[in-house]
């Protein structure tokens, strides 16, 4: 592997310090690429003086550019499914001129690694998957029984190979921007003197993951009479769902679906006293600015991409049919969000804000 060496003089002599410039080939969804960030820490530490570039979406890239171990946001414009090989070839080509020296290929597909392999990055690392053993030549087996959790998963790259995972794992942490904060709290015209609460009723995966408008009404009625300014956070597929839960509730939120970009959000969030999020991008958000966060299950289950915070709290029913990872309720009764009630929300959120 070809790699920067740089020297310093200290009172005792001298040390070499070996510096690597790292590639990491980010995942597509917003919630596992914040749940890189541990990776990205943990190379730190282990190649002091080293930086890292990230090639991301632009949807993902706000999240990116909100952790300290990025030094840069490349834009990965490939549409998900895409192969464009000869763009993908002329993208290598044009990396090849940052010299890398190690890539890291999140993705489990064939299409992420063609591109460091394309940019002859000496060390490309990843797991197995999509026969793409000659794309990487560091490619590992994964024990999917022995990590369940993806934050695990990703950190394990930073480990030599065939090296148990050291733990433990420090939490994801984004950094809210302070002139961000403001600008759009003035953009919007936020009473400053209101507590904040952040509902995010989206879930770009299904339905199913979705509690109830009803329920976020009902639970927005109750805050309000609380003295909070409620919130609806999503982007704009998320806008049917707001209006729905902004006209439930009688149009007492300040519904920004689709009116702030993911930045804005992010600061916004960082203002929140507490947020109620389903298990998507946002809870996501919410846990790794330390948020007090009720993150609600119904579909989807904990066991992989929990919300990774002290101060979130997963909330779900547990019932037999659940999880089961459908995109709308195979069964047609939906009891594992409509059972969800809003009183059992509001009582974890009082504790978690009292903890906090």
């Amino acid at each position: 592997m070809s790699i920067a060496v740089s020297t310093w003089t200290r009172a005792v002599g001298y040390e070499r310090c070996l510096m690597t410039k790292f590639l990491v080939v980010a995942p597509s969804w917003v919630g596992d690429a914040i749940l890189s960030q541990p990776l990205l820490r943990r190379l730190l530490q282990r190649n002091p003086g080293s930086s890292i570039d990230v090639f991301a979406p632009k949807w993902v890239a706000p999240v990116l550019t909100r952790m300290p171990e990025v030094n840069h946001v490349i834009d990965n414009s490939f549409a998900h499914g895409e192969l464009r090989l000869t763009d993908r070839w002329r993208c290598g080509r044009q990396l090849k001129q940052q010299h890398y020296d190690h890539a890291i290929v999140l993705p489990n597909s064939l299409k992420s690694a063609l591109i460091p392999f394309f940019a002859g990055i000496p060390r490309r690392t990843g797991f197995i998957g999509e026969s793409r053993y000659g794309l990487l030549n560091d490619a590992r087996k994964l024990d999917k029984a022995a990590l369940p959790l993806m934050v695990e998963r990703y950190a394990l790259l930073a480990e030599t190979a065939g090296a148990p995972l050291s733990r433990p794992l420090e939490k994801p942490a984004l950094l809210a921007d302070a002139a961000g904060v403001e600008a759009v709290i003035i953009r919007l015209g936020l009473d400053s003197k209101k507590p904040i609460a952040a509902f995010c009723p989206g879930a770009e995966y299904g339905p199913a993951k979705r509690w109830p408008s009803e329920h976020f009404a009902a639970l927005a009625k109750e805050y309000v009479q609380l003295g909070y300014e409620i919130l609806l956070l999503g982007s704009a597929k998320d806008q049917p769902v707001g209006a729905e839960i902004n006209q439930l509730s009688g149009g007492i939120c300040r519904d920004l679906t689709g009116k702030t970009g993911l930045a804005e959000v992010i600061d916004l969030m960082s203002c929140a006293k507490f947020v109620v999020s389903n298990d998507s991008g946002l809870m996501h958000i919410a846990a790794a600015l330390d948020k007090p966060t009720a993150a609600l299950f119904g579909s989807s289950s904990p066991l992989h991409t929990p919300p990774l915070s002290d101060h979130a709290r997963v909330i779900s029913l547990h019932l037999a049919c659940s999880p089961c990872f459908q995109r709308e309720c195979p069964l047609g009764h939906f009891n594992c969000m409509k059972q969800l009630h809003p009183e059992l929300v509001q009582q974890a959120l009082i504790q978690l804000v009292k903890e906090k």
